[in-house]
């Protein structure tokens, strides 16, 4: 798109063409899906990029010669001409299916300022001996002709079907001495250069901004998906797609982690898959979710230590005799400050999607340690599950939000150092009480805060977002959403760029 509705594409002019496979969409792993109403918004502030795309170009010197009757030849010579002032009354956009976007312009005025020199031409020299301030006052309607495509592996858009139409073009000259005729001969002979001038230069600085914006909203996009060593590819598949009501963009999604290599081969995206009710969608498979706890799991992530007052409330959640019984055995006498609970994923966690919600199934150890005075930690309990938990997720006032639908244990390797009177079926019973009642909605309630403050390092806050819903399938994730218009980005982009 154009101006400010380019945010969500990419603007590289003389860029290589991208080639993909004819089975391309099966390597999709990402789709965003943008509907009209969504253009609307962006669309709002168009009128800054446009105005920042004419301030910030830079506008030749003209100059030139013309034969006048008993004059002879007079020159000419326009310099220093830079926007005074700028006004868009309106800004249209449209979506033309299968061929481009169009934005209107309607109603720009501009003024223009710069220094007059002229003279007369002799026969064997030119000699300009006057010069005086002008003004160009014009009205405008700018068109944008946009069609996607794809460069570099990235959304580009092709913005050089570009035309400004003028209704109004006037020149004023500084003082009222300047002779009637000397003002229609610069009119008349300065105006058709002039139209040539502001067109390209307009053009060429749109195109330049644009490339630009969509450059550093891709960038933000790509490292929205990245922390740390773990990123996502979100280079295209395909190319980008338009429709009547909607364009859509279909990304590789492939794991970017050290020299580990995934390869999608079998995406079930298919564009019925999405609706055009709401301005946003984003589409996941959970071979992009699975990639990504594989990466977390080499990157020694999925570690977590319980201690002091999370064991507490863990281990005293009931206050039997039998209960408080075991746990006097467990940790005999010892504080809770001076023990500790180490949990991990002993593999790659394994997500599977379904209408129920995402489901996560892992093995997991846990460890519990006691440490006595002036001695070496003492391993006490060592134990191995097979988890499997059900979890639905929403995203509520900036917050990520995990709800434990379901969950199921089983007991794999339990090995106990006590010294124990009785059998260690009510211990193992005991445990398993604990892990499920307990354990594993304290690891939920770790996940939720740590990824909000991710999401909001990347600054999902800053967004006004409406109505998100997160939506699980057979295989896939949907996000759809409505959103406000993005300021912040506008007004980064500006500062970073002007």
């Amino acid at each position: 798109m154009a101006g400010l509705f380019v945010i969500s594409l990419a603007l590289i002019g003389t860029s290589v063409a991208c080639l993909f496979e004819e089975s391309a969409l099966n390597l999709t792993g990402i789709v965003c899906r943008m509907t009209k109403p969504a253009a609307f918004v962006l669309n709002q502030q168009t009128a800054q990029v446009i105005q920042a795309a004419f301030r910030h170009a830079t506008y030749p010197d003209i100059s030139g010669e013309k034969s006048m009757a008993f004059l002879g030849k007079v020159a000419y010579g326009l310099t220093n001409i830079q926007i005074n002032d700028l006004s868009i009354e309106n800004s249209e956009v449209d979506f033309k299916e299968d061929d481009a976007i169009d934005i209107a312009i309607q109603n720009v005025t501009a003024s223009f300022k710069g220094t007059l020199s002229y003279g007369y031409t002799g026969a064997w020299f030119v000699k300009l001996t006057h010069s005086i301030d002008f003004e160009i006052e014009s009205s405008i309607d700018l068109q944008i002709n946009t069609k996607l495509t794809c460069a570099k592996g990235r959304v580009a858009a092709d913005t050089s079907d570009c035309y400004l139409t003028f209704y109004k073009l006037t020149l004023h000259l500084q003082g009222d001495k300047q002779p009637g005729w000397l003002k229609q001969l610069f009119t008349n002979f300065i105006s058709f250069t002039l139209k040539l001038v502001l067109k390209g230069q307009v053009c060429e600085e749109i195109n330049l901004m644009a490339q630009l914006l969509a450059d550093f909203i891709q960038d933000r996009a790509a490292n929205f998906l990245q922390d740390g060593a773990i990123g996502v590819d979100i280079s295209l598949a395909s190319f980008p797609v338009i429709k009547a009501n909607y364009m859509e963009s279909h990304h590789k999604g492939l794991l970017l982690y050290k020299n580990y290599s995934v390869v999608f081969n079998d995406s079930m995206f298919a564009p019925s898959l999405l609706s055009e009710s709401r301005m946003l969608y984003f589409w996941f498979s959970d071979q992009v979710l699975n990639s990504l706890a594989l990466a977390a799991f080499l990157d020694e992530r999925l570690v977590l230590m319980i201690t002091g007052d999370e064991l507490r409330e863990m281990f005293e959640m009931e206050d039997t005799e039998a209960h408080q019984g075991i746990v006097q055995e467990i940790f005999q006498g010892t504080s809770y400050n001076d023990s500790l609970a180490k949990v991990w994923s002993l593999t790659p966690p394994q997500i599977t999607l379904q209408p129920e919600g995402t489901i996560v199934k892992s093995s997991v150890a846990v460890e519990l340690s006691i440490v006595s005075q002036g001695a070496e930690p003492t391993v006490v309990l060592y134990f191995e599950k097979e988890v499997t938990v059900t979890i639905q997720s929403a995203y509520v006032e900036k917050k990520l939000v995990l709800h434990l639908a379901d969950s199921v244990i089983e007991p794999k390797v339990f090995k106990c150092a006590l010294e124990r009177a009785g059998d260690d079926r009510s211990l193992r019973h005991f445990l398993q009480k604990i892990i499920s009642v307990a354990g594993i909605p304290e690891v939920i309630s770790r996940i939720e805060p740590a990824l909000t403050s991710l999401m909001d390092s990347k600054g999902l806050n800053l967004f006004e977002i409406k109505n998100p819903e997160i939506i699980t399938k057979e295989g896939y994730l949907i996000i759809q959403l409505d959103f406000g218009f993005p300021h912040h980005l506008l007004v980064d982009f500006l500062k970073k760029t002007l």
